[in-house]
């Protein structure tokens, strides 16, 4: 990176301390790499968006103009070391566990199977995906993250994927989503629909509000063990049918998140955008998202206090272009989320 300038007035996004105490979002970088279906660099990215963070500053425009770290206590907590495989899977729950007195956790990937103990870590009860892809595949990579925590746990008919592509996924995994219960928003319908109403949906579902298929409100204020009993009896019917259930070595049903934090767990997949603003996420393909859209999405979705965690995936570093577009972006999504959080009421 060459040197950048350096201005009193003009403050500059990242470098931010160790966390210390109760702080309004942590920064947690999850190189994993090992499984990802595609050759990828993705465990050099969490450094590199740190770096490109440095290229902009943390000032929302407004009027009036609003500097976030003026309003918001932000930390990085630093990697996971070794984060792929079970043990290192391990690892990253522990580590997003011991984050517990942050309000927002945002995991910098990293391939896209970090999502699956991140959000375990977290104890995540409902889950939004911002992706071209289901996630749904057998085996354990970064295209199994959402199968896997149904199997654990995870209720489907509090998962929204938005964003599914055409040309991306198969039919079988189409079908094992609907079997499943969960609700899919294609790109097309997100284009139609729009960001607002489209955002409003998915956190109203995702934060039980309603069951999508029964029609039957599911409590948002359920915690701790009775949450993990509920979700677990209501996912073992449709989940195994899907062909989603438990694997027999499979953690513990994931810890619910107690009082105000709801316990949504956001996967900002970025091969969701278009090539032309996202090279360097190998499964991303023309015609997907433009850079406006994912951040107005991801700021939208932040805005929610029910949305306690979130992760930054599928970013390649190392197959980048020159100027760094992609990483960029996933440096925005970070500010993005942060902004979001300030914006809360």
């Amino acid at each position: 990176m060459s040197t950048l300038s350096v201005d009193p007035l003009w403050p500059r996004a990242g470098d931010w301390p160790p966390p210390t105490g109760t702080v309004d979002a942590v920064l947690l970088g999850v190189p994993a790499w090992r499984t990802s279906l595609s050759p990828t660099g993705a465990g050099e990215t969490p450094a590199a968006v740190r770096a490109a963070l440095r290229r902009f500053s943390p000032t929302l425009i407004g009027p009036p103009a609003l500097d976030l770290t003026e309003v918001l206590r932000v930390a990085d907590a630093g990697d996971v070391n070794e984060p792929d495989g079970r043990d290192g899977e391990g690892r990253v729950r522990a580590a997003v566990t011991a984050l517990s007195a942050a309000r927002l956790v945002i995991a910098l990937g990293g391939d896209n199977s970090a999502t699956y103990a991140v959000a375990q870590g977290r104890g995540a009860r409902g889950l939004i995906t911002l992706d071209a892809h289901l996630d749904l595949r057998d085996g354990e990579s970064n295209g199994s993250p959402v199968r896997r925590l149904i199997a654990d746990g995870l209720n489907p008919r509090r998962i929204v994927q938005i964003g599914i592509a055409d040309f991306a996924n198969s039919a079988a995994y189409a079908r094992r989503a609907a079997e499943a219960g969960i609700t899919v928003i294609t790109l097309d319908e997100l284009r139609r629909r729009g960001i607002d109403e489209v955002v409003a949906h998915a956190l109203r579902v995702a934060g039980g509000g309603s069951d999508p298929a029964a029609g039957t409100p599911t409590s948002a204020a359920t915690t701790g063990h009775d949450a993990g009993t509920a979700a677990a009896s209501r996912t073992d019917g449709t989940a195994a049918a899907a062909g989603l259930g438990a694997a027999p070595d499979a953690p513990a049903a994931p810890r619910a998140i107690d009082g105000d934090d709801g316990g949504i767990h956001l996967d900002i997949d970025v091969d969701v955008c278009d090539r032309s603003v996202a090279p360097g996420c190998p499964a991303s393909v023309p015609g997907g998202l433009a850079a406006w859209e994912l951040r107005a999405l991801v700021r939208g979705l932040a805005r929610d206090p029910g949305v306690t965690s979130a992760d930054i995936v599928e970013v390649d570093a190392t197959a980048d272009t020159d100027d760094g577009r992609t990483v960029r972006l996933a440096a925005l999504c970070v500010l993005e989320l942060l902004a979001g959080k300030a914006e809360r009421r």
